[in-house]
């Protein structure tokens, strides 16, 4: 004898989501309060709890979506710097000087550059943040440059044998230096003579060509 179907079951209507709606300010009040505490106490002496506090807000909440201090950290210093820092307008010496300058003046003027040494060091015991620092601050910022200089080398402008990997660390590594250890200023002229230091080692007679002297920092075009 033939079995009937089972019945189909009833669908049931779609439960509301539960718990609170996510506070889309607490981001903004996080970056804010991670910011002025930065510019009173060391990155040593900073709390999840002084940090929600100076937000208006509790340790559960940020947890929820930073996890750790430093992933609080992590979010303000990607809040403050950004992460597409180099324009791209087929002039490889204005663009790398436009992101490298960005990148000096925010570092110059901004709290968050005192928590870069602590920062990186608490990353090395939490692989995930790393991660996240890597691909959403570091990579990001990166691939800009990244991506000024493949054009500059389809124009014809940039070598194409370069290192790219060491290239866009000789461009970043004077402006990183000098903020981790402090025995230079980032000052106003940097990021001008870094870029040239690297471009004179890997431009090519047309981009030579281009070169025009542009006052006491030796500037270029093209």
């Amino acid at each position: 004898m033939t079995q009937p179907a089972p019945a189909a079951p009833i669908s049931s209507p779609r439960q509301p989501p539960q718990g609170r709606p996510r506070d889309a300010s607490i981001d903004a009040r996080a970056t804010e309060a991670v910011l002025e505490l930065l510019g009173r106490m060391p990155y040593s002496a900073l709390t999840l709890e002084a940090v929600a506090s100076a937000a208006g807000t509790s340790k559960p909440a940020l947890r929820r979506r930073w996890k750790t201090l430093p992933g609080v950290v992590v979010h303000t210093l990607i809040s403050v710097l950004g992460t597409t820092p180099t324009p791209d307008t087929g002039c490889v010496h204005c663009d790398l000087v436009v992101g490298i300058s960005n990148l000096a003046d925010t570092f110059a003027g901004s709290a968050v550059t005192s928590a870069l040494p602590g920062l990186v060091s608490d990353l090395a015991g939490d692989p995930e943040l790393k991660e996240r620092f890597l691909r959403d601050y570091f990579e990001a910022r990166r691939q800009t440059t990244r991506t000024v200089l493949e054009h500059a080398v389809a124009r014809g402008e940039v070598d194409a044998a370069i290192d790219m990997e060491l290239t866009l660390d000789l461009l970043a590594a004077p402006l990183y230096y000098r903020a981790f250890f402090t025995h230079q200023p980032i000052d106003a002229g940097l990021a001008e003579r870094t870029v040239l230091s690297v471009l004179q080692g890997i431009g090519t007679d047309t981009w030579r060509q281009h070169h025009v002297a542009g006052g006491p920092a030796g500037g270029t075009e093209g």
